[in-house]
């Protein structure tokens, strides 16, 4: 695979010819073509070049905004608690550092355009993740209820498999548009997808995942057997069971703009790419000699951890941090969780308003797992004998582990195994165990459905673990929303368009997956950290080019509704 990301033309003469992309229906702002437009993201006053701005978390929309405040010719200054790269975190085995594992973010929809926007531009390279019953899956085993089914393509699986995924298309066609929303995206007609998304959302708000496919008469007519095998294996990437009680809101954002399908990941990980950012010199840069980047900028280090945000005597924003230095800002990003805005930062009261903190607190995450473990060879390929069959598959299964994917580099070098990736009450079952104690279970409920595989023998090094919802810096993996929680994310995402606040309200932003309607995909990250991007440079006088208005200006054209 090269380094350029190949997609089909942007533009077609028939929809069904255009590619599905992340087009969100809450606010379906072309991101993508805002980020390549010749005009460029706007500009400040020559008197605010070199201005300070703090952006809190060195994740991927804090890089993102940042990288772009950079590029308009201010200067970002980057707090971090921990590590460059967020939930993009990558881990090397001690013994073969050349061998990783993502344990955050680790497959990338071909449809997120923005964020592959800078996936090409910092020269990554990606290839195909093997997801489950995909191209470049050699094989998938599912099993439930004890009884395994191996196949190489959907085409051999029972026909109750297949009955389910038809269930699951005819719900979403039949309650809520599928086929009218994606042919609405695929030609970017903001007024149709806006139109029917306008007419849902007031009738979902308040749905659960489960209520809805319980509701639909698809899944009615197949019965609770396939609402139940539906939730062990899912559609596209695995089982959504543990989604059942986040809102169909949620899940529709995810399958109307090919979210969980045709994935890719970053060779050499996914931290690549917030690094790569850190340390790129864009060609063209306001104010800054050529080479600047984020690095230069910083010395070659990010600032430290933020313990408290004010507003300072002055009106502009005062950051402490953990160890008393204190500095401020005329204008303030904040990319981490939005809870650590209340449970680890200090944070005062009056920037916000009691509306704002409801949103704020009211977030959702979800509790996430991961256990990988490097082993000797990618053994799997090999071929039994008496079957003909691959010895070991990518595996969904209603065990323990849930989800085992196999991640190989070619033959003749260590491979890694994913031996459970969880979410929410599975994840949390995992919690109190440490690493060694998972992988035993997880060896262990393999040897359920590969009795005759060896899999221990063929481990090597120590494992690597993570749950996303101990670690103080994060609490959880990602944000779903629960029925009844628009109104909560429409102030968060809406909250860079600052116009109608009050003065000692305005100049702190908001970024970073768990703000965008996307949340818990990179391409959320990227889009809120051009908003607050656009945000901040109209807090400093400046403004969008007229050839290529911002998210602000056309918030008010196509944005989320208000359902009050």
């Amino acid at each position: 695979m090269t380094a350029v990301t190949e997609f089909p033309h942007d533009r077609a003469e028939h929809a069904g010819d255009a590619p599905v992309t992340m087009l969100n229906p809450d606010f379906p702002f072309s991101y993508d073509e805002y980020l390549t437009h010749p005009a460029g993201l706007g500009s400040v006053p020559e008197e605010m070049y070199g201005t300070e701005v703090a952006v809190v978390g060195a994740g991927l929309s804090g890089l993102i905004t940042a990288y772009e405040l950079m590029k308009l010719g201010l200067k970002p200054v980057v707090h971090e608690a921990d590590r460059i790269g967020g939930r993009l975190r990558t881990d090397s085995f001690s013994a073969a550092p050349d061998v990783v594992a993502d344990l955050g973010g680790m497959r990338f929809p071909v449809s997120g355009r923005a964020l592959y926007h800078y996936i090409d531009a910092m020269g990554l390279e990606t290839e195909a993740f093997p997801n489950p019953l995909s191209d470049v899956t050699p094989s998938t085993v599912i099993e439930l209820g004890g009884e395994a089914h191996y196949a190489r393509t959907p085409d051999e699986l029972p026909q109750f498999f297949r009955d389910v995924a038809d269930a699951w298309k005819a719900a979403v066609d039949d309650g809520a548009r599928f086929t009218e929303m994606q042919d609405a995206i695929r030609a970017r007609d903001t007024k149709r997808i806006k139109q029917i998304w306008n007419e849902l959302v007031p009738t979902m708000d308040e749905q659960t995942f489960y209520g809805f496919i319980a509701a639909s008469e698809s899944f009615k007519k197949a019965g609770f057997a396939a609402r139940e095998a539906f939730g062990q294996v899912g559609f596209g990437t695995g089982g959504w069971d543990t989604d059942f009680p986040n809102s169909i809101l949620e899940i529709l954002r995810v399958v109307y703009t090919d979210a969980d399908d045709q994935h890719r990941r970053i060779l050499g990980g996914a931290q690549k790419l917030p690094e790569a950012l850190w340390s790129h010199a864009p060609e063209k840069l306001a104010h800054w000699p050529a080479g600047t980047t984020l690095a230069s900028l910083h010395d070659g280090a990010p600032r430290g951890a933020v313990a408290a945000i004010r507003r300072h005597e002055s009106r502009d924003l005062e950051v402490t941090e953990r160890w008393g230095r204190k500095a401020t800002y005329p204008a303030l990003v904040t990319t981490c969780q939005s809870w650590l805005l209340s449970t680890r930062i200090t944070t005062e009261e009056a920037l916000f308003s009691p509306q704002m903190w409801m949103a704020i607190e009211r977030s959702h995450y979800m509790s996430s797992s991961k256990t990988f473990v490097m082993v000797d060879r990618p053994f799997w390929k090999d071929v039994d004998p008496a079957t003909g069959r691959d010895v070991m598959s990518m595996t969904l299964t209603d065990r323990l582990n849930r989800a085992t994917y196999l991640l190989d580099d070619g033959p003749d070098r260590p491979a890694v195994i994913l031996l459970s990736y969880t979410w929410n009450d599975d994840a949390l079952k995992w919690l109190a165990l440490d690493a060694d104690e998972r992988v035993e279970l997880m060896l262990h409920s393999l040897a359920q459905i590969y009795p005759d595989v060896d899999i221990a023998s063929h481990i090597i090094g120590q494992p690597i673990t993570v749950s996303w919802e101990s670690d103080p810096n994060f609490m959880g993996a990602f944000k779903a929303n629960l029925p009844g929680h628009y109104r909560y994310q429409q102030r968060l995402f809406t909250h860079f368009a600052q116009d109608e606040l009050p003065e000692h309200q305005r100049g702190i932003f908001l970024a970073g997956d768990d703000i965008s309607w996307t949340a818990g995909w990179a391409e959320g990250a990227v889009q809120t950290g051009l908003n607050a991007v656009w945000g901040v440079v109209r807090h400093l006088g400046g403004s969008s080019s007229p050839e290529n208005p911002g998210p602000g200006e056309l918030l008010g054209d196509y944005g989320p509704i208000a359902l009050d």
